[in-house]
């Protein structure tokens, strides 16, 4: 109950300070600035240390990656149809192909399914992270783009110096050499800041005038996070005999909301933040209820 009460009055905060002006208004700018290159890189050595890997993990990776990937493909037919600009089309990859697989999937996962299974929920966390990292960086260099077009050259220079993500190879490598156990209480203080201050950002930011204009992007959007790629798990786990706890929290994870990263990056790389932020906020208000379905669905089916 406390996350869904921090959600409302982070994003209220942010709503109030930037109406009643008691904040500058590119504050949003260094809040995300500590996002990026401390807090998010701090969860990945907060987690993934402790992650226990087998080939069974095969499947939340596999799955999560997988999701992210049917996106591109689901937005570019969509977009095509549509008419919508090189922009439009990487703000909509953005903001439907990420799930909030950590602030509010960790939570809902401890809620429903207990907190012995969240090694598996770290598993699609981080997988999530990773996509974000490779295949939203690239949607977003390709989206802020003048010309549409991004040498392999600079996508990858902007991916190796992009701080979430060298976060979590550093993570992975180092954890192998270096016991963290004594730092853990660094990460954990740094890591805390994520969602309240994610969420503060998206406050700033938000506004509703104009949202009637943008229903059917934000409907195609949410379709897609809300409904479309839990089914795509689902579907996976069907099709690869995936059964028991594994193929549960793979699917629950996959049926959170839009992950609030995607509102940083897309401000950092300009595409559409309007989009996104009103996008984040009515998807996670839906998704609390529309995950609740998906538990039940789960249940019946596994």
């Amino acid at each position: 109950m406390v996350n869904f009460v921090l959600i409302a009055v982070c994003i209220l905060a942010g709503m109030i300070f930037k109406a009643t002006k008691s904040i500058h208004p590119d504050a949003h700018k260094g809040i995300n600035t500590w996002i990026l290159y401390l807090a998010l890189p701090a969860v990945s050595f907060k987690y993934l240390p402790k992650v226990h890997w087998s080939t069974e993990m095969l499947f939340p990776i596999a799955a999560t990656f997988l999701t992210s990937v049917f996106c591109f493909f689901f937005m570019m037919f969509y977009s095509k149809r549509k008419g919508y600009s090189r922009r439009s089309r990487s703000t909509l990859e953005l903001v439907s192909g990420y799930s909030n697989t950590s602030f509010l999937g960790f939570p809902l996962v401890s809620a429903f399914y207990g907190e012995s299974l969240l090694s598996i929920a770290i598993i699609c966390d981080q997988t999530m992270f990773f996509s974000l990292s490779t295949l939203g960086m690239i949607a977003a260099l390709k989206g802020g783009s003048k010309s549409g077009e991004v040498s392999a050259k600079f996508i990858l220079k902007r991916l190796i110096t992009f701080p979430p993500l060298v976060g979590c190879i550093a993570a992975l490598v180092l954890s192998q050499f270096i016991d963290f156990t004594s730092a853990e209480p660094f990460f954990d203080k740094l890591a805390a800041t994520v969602s309240p201050l994610a969420l503060f950002s998206v406050g700033l930011q938000l506004k509703f005038n104009g949202w009637k204009k943008l229903i059917p992007q934000m409907s195609t959007s949410m379709f897609y996070k809300l409904i479309l790629a839990p089914a795509i798990t689902l579907g996976l786990a069907f099709l690869f005999g995936i059964k028991g706890n594994i193929a549960k929290i793979t699917i629950f994870e996959s049926a959170m909301p839009a992950v609030l990263t995607s509102s940083i990056i897309a401000e950092q790389f300009r595409l559409n933040t309007k989009l996104t932020n009103l996008t984040i906020g009515f998807s996670i208000i839906v998704g609390l209820f529309t995950s609740a379905i998906w538990y039940y669905i789960i249940e019946y089916l596994f």
